[in-house]
């Protein structure tokens, strides 16, 4: 995350917005309070700015200045041409008076009406099929927010006087990215279990988007499909990476859809144009998606719900996506399946990543016929043990598949990185160097004691076609042989020493007394016992 003193004081500002809230309801609750009036925000101030850029072709000096001017142009003959060309530009327009600089100089007069915010939402969601239901996570009427209408309407004014801090104007979109990203890993922290569903740590968004991406850097108009996107960071990382970020065309869907409206949002607060997101709202397995024109992706990257349940109907059989195994995954575990989507969705030359559950390396049944069909079509690329621990809603240690179609190869890498990480106080962190040191194994491609190991496909059809990684590589370390001289000089040592402590012991007790006949007999007794 960028460190500047912009970025920190916009997360500060943030921050303290969900200080109003935290009070009132949980974290899964509140970030779509906060996220979505901080988006109305960047929807408002953005506008203004282009506005004023139309009008003068310059910057303006404040989001008062640049009202002042639109409602000035609003009043000359040219204001529809004007209106126009902004909704060419920015896709939606918004009323003088539905701005968010007007809102939070409402709440400071304290005459803010919920009803204007609740149109103004309303306004942008008709727009363009862009912004449809955005907003529809976030009940201004909610008994959430206070009792009666009074409390209610206060603790949304008084958001919005706070989130009204942050400067837009001064910040660039990567800052404001940034600021977002941050706000969300926070909520998957405070929200624990739920996290899952939206939020994958940023140290295993990194090394899946690295590996996926490797060798395609520089590529111009890349594609990047997460087809369980969540909050859609893991799809937002390949800008981090990639040197023609103008070009890079994302493909997301979710099932949840309070999160596919987050990730439509981060979308837009990273400066992601509006023609380079194609999202959707719905169930990955269920259907196949995307089956338009483009259906196949440079680089495919995944975070799939572990060992979810799914229908495995009979039909499935037919479906391309799964119709060359001759088997579904699982009913109870769909982990197959979710791989299987991805895999039919890479380019040729492309890499998919996903994450999973370590029971997918050594799983019988179904799994293991899909296992073996994958190994013997040299789809399995490379396999990377992750330590436990690392996610929000599981502590079970997750593992990288790594997969490419149409390879010459049959062998599979497998790194052990279940000991990169810096223990944390809920979560084991990895640090960039640990992350720099998996990424060099994968890079390196060759067996390295103890870290890596270059299977070749005989090696893996020996094991039955196990991938399980501790059949390859060998992380065991050696205990120190023992001096059995030394160990047994020590004993004697430590028993001359207690000797010596039981000895000042005794003594000590013989200088007790007491009147009590039969305490002098335990006393004596006991010394007794002690000098053997």
């Amino acid at each position: 995350m960028a460190e500047s003193d912009n970025s920190k004081d916009l997360i500060c500002v943030l921050w303290s917005g969900a200080d109003i809230l935290r009070s009132k309801m949980d974290a899964n609750e509140y970030k779509d309070y906060l996220l979505g009036i901080v988006f109305y925000k960047y929807l408002s101030d953005s506008f203004l700015i282009k506005v004023y850029d139309l009008i003068y072709d310059e910057k303006p000096e404040s989001l008062k200045t640049a009202l002042d001017a639109y409602k000035k142009a609003l009043e000359d003959e040219n204001a529809e041409e004007l209106k126009d060309q902004i909704k060419d530009e920015c896709h939606y327009v918004i009323e003088p008076e539905m701005t968010y600089t007007c809102f939070a100089d409402a709440a400071r007069n304290n005459s803010f009406n919920r009803e204007q915010l609740q149109k103004a939402f309303h306004n942008i969601e008709q727009s363009d099929p862009l912004f449809a239901d955005l907003f529809t996570d976030i009940d201004l009427y909610s008994n959430r927010l206070g009792t009666g209408d009074r409390k209610q309407s206060d603790t949304i004014s008084n958001l919005i006087k706070e989130i009204d801090r942050a400067d837009l104007l001064n910040s660039d979109a990567e800052i404001l990215g940034n600021a977002y990203e941050y706000l969300i890993g926070q909520f998957a922290s405070e929200t624990g279990k739920k996290a899952g569903e939206f939020y994958t740590p940023q140290a295993v968004s990194k090394i899946l988007t690295r590996i996926a991406i490797d060798g395609q850097e520089t590529k111009r108009g890349l594609s990047v499909y997460d087809p369980c996107m969540g909050s859609g960071s893991l799809l937002l990382n390949a800008k981090k990476y990639a040197s023609k970020t103008n070009y890079i065309k994302y493909y997301g869907q979710e099932l949840n859809t309070s999160t596919y409206n987050l990730a439509r949002m981060n979308m837009f607060l990273h400066g992601i144009a509006p023609e380079n997101q194609i999202l959707r709202n719905g169930d990955t397995l269920d259907g196949d998606w995307p089956t338009g024109e483009e259906t196949d992706f440079n680089m495919v990257l995944m975070n799939p719900p572990y060992s979810a349940k799914w229908s495995a109907a009979a039909g499935f059989l037919q479906d391309e996506r799964f119709s060359d195994y001759g088997v579904l995954a699982p009913k109870s575990k769909a982990d197959y399946a979710f791989l299987l989507h991805g895999l039919y969705h890479l380019k040729c030359n492309g890499t998919m990543a996903i994450v999973l559950p370590h029971g997918v390396l050594f799983r019988g049944a179904a799994e293991g016929k899909i296992r073996e069909k994958l190994l013997r079509s040299g789809n399995i690329y490379a396999v990377i043990g992750l330590p436990a621990n690392l996610f929000y809603n599981t502590s079970i240690p997750t593992c990288i598949v790594v997969l490419k179609k149409h390879r010459d190869g049959r062998d599979v890498l497998f790194i052990d990185a279940s000991k990169k990480f810096e223990k944390g106080k809920k979560q084991n962190q990895m640090t960039d160097a640990h992350m720099d040191a998996v990424i060099h194994l994968y890079r390196k491609r060759e067996t390295v004691e103890k870290e890596a190991y270059l299977a070749d496909f005989e090696d893996i059809e020996k094991n039955d076609f196990n991938l399980n990684i501790p059949r390859y590589v060998d992380n065991f370390e050696k205990e120190e042989e023992i001096d059995l001289n030394a160990l047994l000089d020590d004993m004697k040592q430590t028993d001359r020493e207690l000797g010596q402590v039981q000895d000042e012991f005794a003594a000590l007790l013989k200088n007790l007394t007491s009147s009590d006949e039969n305490i002098m007999v335990s006393l004596n007794r006991y010394i007794g016992m002690i000098e053997g």
